[in-house]
């Protein structure tokens, strides 16, 4: 019988802070800008420059240890990284080595319907690199990037497969997004994730060899180079192979993980205390300050939507994922009578259209109270569902109101009976084999007959009333 091997999976998250500067100097934070053209003396690393502390990202990283239960360091200091790589121009980081400003905490995910919590080892705060650039016959290095405030956020190894890394990803994404800490753009490299992957045979407590697989910024990423990673590693061990610690990088495009280099251990970057920086020190109350900026956790507002709006957990669990579409829903919802009617718009027609045009739904011209008064309008039978439809399309583009929409391009549906007579009798009348059908017992026949009658009222009629009185004529 072929030996079974447990895989234990950490990760290092690195993500850049929200500030309008850099770490340790006052270079605009800048994404897109034209290489190069966002540094100073200070980020490129000159002899004789002294860098200076960015107390936001001190309270950015802060907020994050709150939001996920770390005890926060009274006395926390920097220290410098050494290593020479073309992308760091001191020949060394600045960096969080024995005293981080955040430990300990846990991280809540959920996999298959099965809560877990994850624990967090430590948050510390560093600067960000600069970015290599490679092209066909040259590589060159745009430093805009290096010394961005960045925070390294390193679990324990307590995720034990491609799935629950995910999750740990979006749950962590969420929460930093919540509460403003960062964008988590992973397209522009905010939120950029280091795997540390081992297997073992099942029943041993003892790790296996460590590997590191370096800069990987994207979920899908991570899932699909801990897939081949599991695997590559379970079939050395079980054909007798040896495995070494080691750095990898993935190959996103051959789906395969490459050796790098043999990994390195803390004494190799000979790290030591920065004498250029003035430990950081956090008196009680400056931290409870900051912990009442807390904003509420996205699990807190699913409950919430559950409990004061009365929708679905589904609803809720979707709605609260991204903390700009939460507050658009509850801004609706508020003005609504039927707050499981805005929630219905939000998570089909809202949801889509966001999905085609690839937007966000800060950008968007309809606004929270324009989507209250359409679901108002159909719940009142002013107007029917698929005329509703294309009013919201028109709202989602260009904003404006429902009501007014309506009233100018005489969009109200027609649901009086002695109107809708006439409409109905020409229906039958066009589609006499539509007829013979549901008189022979197809009931489909009846469906498309009421289709005909709001295709000859421009789709204003009342789809119910039509029904009613197609059936009773047809019936007599």
């Amino acid at each position: 019988m072929a030996e079974t091997y447990t895989p234990t999976i950490g990760l290092e998250v690195h993500v850049q802070l929200r500030t309008r500067t850099k770490m340790f100097c006052a270079c605009a934070l800048d994404f897109g800008a034209p290489p190069n053209t966002r540094v100073c003396p200070v980020c490129l690393g000159y002899p004789g420059v002294l860098p200076v502390m960015n107390e936001e990202a001190i309270r950015l990283t802060v907020l994050a240890g709150l939001m996920i239960g770390s005890t926060i360091s009274a006395y926390s200091k920097f220290d410098r990284k050494n290593y020479f790589y073309p992308d760091m121009p001191k020949n060394y980081q600045i960096s969080q080595y024995d005293k981080p400003l955040c430990e300990g905490g846990t991280v809540e995910i959920e996999v298959n319907g099965e809560l877990k919590r994850v624990g967090i080892t430590r948050i510390h705060l560093e600067e960000d690199v600069a970015k290599n650039m490679h092209f066909a016959h040259a590589s060159g290095i745009d430093f805009n990037r290096a010394g961005y405030p960045l925070m390294e956020v390193v679990s324990e190894p307590e995720l034990a497969s491609p799935d629950e890394a995910a999750a740990f990803l979006r749950a962590l994404k969420q929460m930093l997004e919540y509460a403003a800490i960062s964008d988590c753009n992973l397209e522009q490299g905010n939120m950029r994730c280091d795997v540390n992957c081992s297997v073992r045979p099942a029943g041993r407590t003892t790790l296996g060899a460590k590997v590191e697989i370096k800069n990987l910024n994207t979920i899908k990423g991570v899932h699909a180079a801990l897939q081949y990673e599991i695997a590559r590693q379970t079939a050395a061990l079980a054909a007798g192979e040896t495995l070494t610690q080691e750095t990898r990088l993935w190959d996103s495009d051959a789906g395969v993980t490459t050796s790098m280099r043999t990994k390195e251990s803390a004494h190799d970057y000979r790290y030591f205390p920065e004498p250029d920086l003035m430990p950081v020190v956090l008196d009680a109350a400056r931290v409870e300050a900051w912990r009442a900026q807390l904003p509420e956790l996205p699990r807190q507002r699913r409950e919430r939507f559950v409990r004061d709006y009365g929708i679905p957990q589904y609803d809720a669990r979707v709605l609260a994922a991204d903390r700009a579409v939460a507050d658009y829903y509850e801004a609706a919802a508020r003005q609504s009578d039927n707050p499981k009617g805005v929630s219905n718009w939000m998570m089909s027609e809202m949801l889509r259209l966001l999905a085609e045009r690839d937007t966000n739904i800060r950008q968007i011209a309809m606004k929270p109270d324009a989507l209250a008064e359409l679901v108002r309008l159909v719940d009142e039978k002013t107007i029917n569902v698929p005329t509703a439809k294309d009013v919201f399309a028109t709202l989602f583009a260009q904003g404006g109101s429902p009501h007014q929409m309506v009233k100018e391009r005489g969009l109200a549906q027609v649901s009086d009976v002695a109107a809708l007579e006439q409409t109905v009798q020409t229906a039958i009348r066009e589609n006499p084999k539509s007829v013979e059908d549901y008189r022979k017992g197809k009931k489909a026949a009846l469906q498309f007959l009421v289709g005909q009658v709001m295709r000859l009222t421009r789709g204003k009629a009342n789809p119910q009333v039509a029904r009613e009185l197609l059936t009773k004529k047809l019936d007599e």
